[in-house]
């Protein structure tokens, strides 16, 4: 039976081939003066190419541009003898038997011609391009679905880092020493591979390039011997549990880490983005429950960052708000080890917004102030006078347990008892539940729904706008 070769890459005919053209210095015409040949013309511009546009009719913007020195304008209709050997020419008007005509004339002269939204008359195809320079990315559907081009353009932007492009900076200023150092292609292979997904590229990406030629230079003594292998920490932003609500870049260390060192309020969905080979080390802490002593975090962060992992330590909200990240890359700093920060959405910002409770509001609020309800001793230590604050929202983090006593010194120093008050439940995940009552009754309320960890408590007249805003499907009481 012959074998169906309808979908080989090696028989099927490319319906143009992809390159990338040198234009710095080369001249261009671009016929056409609107809105569609501006989007052409800037890209030639970009590209460092001298453009001359041919147009009776030329927008303001592209008159800016020639006043600027940037490119000529010949104010008339398009001639054959327009055409004195440019390198390539653009037919962006919005004739298309003109367009064809232009194509025409090209042709027969030799020079390269895109006739816009006309694939049958060109000879080369403006592709979607992701832009991260010096590497660049262009996506083409052959002028068949230039729209579809631009979804896939749209989803690799969002996947690529935008300092993507400065790796081969990085990367092009050791590439002779590497070649020198490490003899083999095999080797070579395995210094980038490890350097451009390790520290190196990660500090490179965070807009760390000293630190990036530090850590590349390190890697190379560790390649060739010299030295011991050296990972680096992220400490990440889970947010508040809702998986979508990750930034890019925390995804992309969940699946690129060796290990993840994670708290107790990461969700599980947001566990499960982690690469499947990933090591899990849980050393979460709830109260009187400490898997780890922080002294212990910061040394295993340590330890495994000198065994050359990449690692993710994973905080539930943000790291850097009651999340003693502070005190973790501190640690880090002092011994030597590179690190990055990825903030996450803090709880109170997550869990209002699910709840449709604004933190500010013109009406209601101009401030917001955020403190943690942790005990010490037997009371919530807070300095109560400055939380009474009329036009202020109050946040408070991890106030369950002391709630009763919170509400009722609130009340003590002047709060008003019938002050709108919340407490959110497991915020932005789907077991979501908010609970509105009053600084007076809030503490019983929860106690009569069962209320548990995670919560937050948000007080201030903005809660009034819960019932009119609320628009996530959680349970409301």
């Amino acid at each position: 039976m012959a074998e169906n070769n309808s979908r080989n890459p090696a028989t099927t005919p490319l319906p143009f081939l992809p390159i990338f053209l040198d234009l710095h210095g080369r001249h261009c015409v671009v016929v056409g003066g609107g809105a569609v040949a501006q989007r052409k013309i800037e890209l030639l511009l970009r590209a460092g190419a001298t453009v001359t546009v041919i147009a009776p009719k030329i927008r303001q913007a592209l008159v800016e541009l020639a006043d600027q020195g940037r490119l000529m304008l010949l104010r008339k209709s398009f001639s054959p003898e327009d055409l004195d050997q440019p390198t390539l020419i653009i037919a962006a008007t919005n004739d298309p038997a003109l367009n064809t005509r232009i194509s025409q004339t090209a042709q027969t002269k030799g020079i390269l011609v895109n006739t816009v939204d006309q694939p049958q008359t060109c000879d080369f195809v403006m592709p979607a391009i992701v832009d991260r320079a010096p590497l660049v990315i262009a996506v083409s559907s052959g002028g068949k679905a230039p729209v579809l081009a631009r979804i896939l353009k749209a989803r690799l932007e969002s996947m690529i880092p935008a300092n993507f492009g400065l790796l081969a900076t990085l990367a092009g200023k050791y590439r002779e020493k590497v070649q020198r150092q490490l003899p083999t292609a095999s080797l070579r292979r395995r210094f980038w591979e490890c350097t451009l997904s390790g520290a190196p590229g990660e500090l490179m990406l965070s807009g760390q390039p000293q630190a990036a030629q530090k850590a590349m230079a390190k890697a190379l003594d560790s390649a060739t011997g010299t030295a011991s292998p050296l990972g680096y920490v992220a400490l990440v932003g889970a947010g508040p549990g809702d998986p979508d609500l990750l930034t890019f870049r925390a995804l992309r260390l969940l699946q690129e880490a060796d290990v993840v060192v994670y708290d107790r309020l990461v969700s599980a969905p947001i566990l499960d983005l982690v690469r499947r080979d990933a090591e899990k080390i849980y050393a979460g802490k709830a109260r009187a429950d400490h898997s780890l002593p922080q002294k212990e975090i910061n040394q295993l962060l340590i330890q495994l960052a000198k065994e050359g992992k990449r690692v993710v330590r994973l905080k539930g909200g943000d790291p850097f708000i009651f999340g003693r990240g502070g005190e973790e890359i501190a640690t880090l700093a002092e011994q030597g080890i590179p690190f990055i920060v990825v903030p996450g959405i803090t709880a109170a910002s997550g869990c209002a917004s699910y709840a449709g409770i604004p933190l500010t509001h013109r009406d209601y609020a101009q401030s917001c102030l955020f403190v943690t309800g942790h005990r010490q001793g037997d009371r919530p230590n807070l300095q109560w006078d400055k939380l009474v604050v009329r036009g202020q929202t109050l946040v408070i983090y991890m106030g369950l347990l002391g709630l009763d006593e919170i509400c009722h010194a609130l009340i003590e120093h002047g709060m008003n008892p019938d002050m709108p008050a919340a407490l959110v439940q497991s915020g932005t995940t789907p077991h979501q539940k908010v609970i509105v009552a009053s600084v007076a009754t809030l503490a019983e309320r929860a106690r009569n729904e069962n209320a548990a960890p995670p919560t937050l408590v948000i007080i201030g007249e903005v809660v009034k706008l819960h019932s009119k805003l609320t628009w996530f499907q959680g349970n409301s009481s």
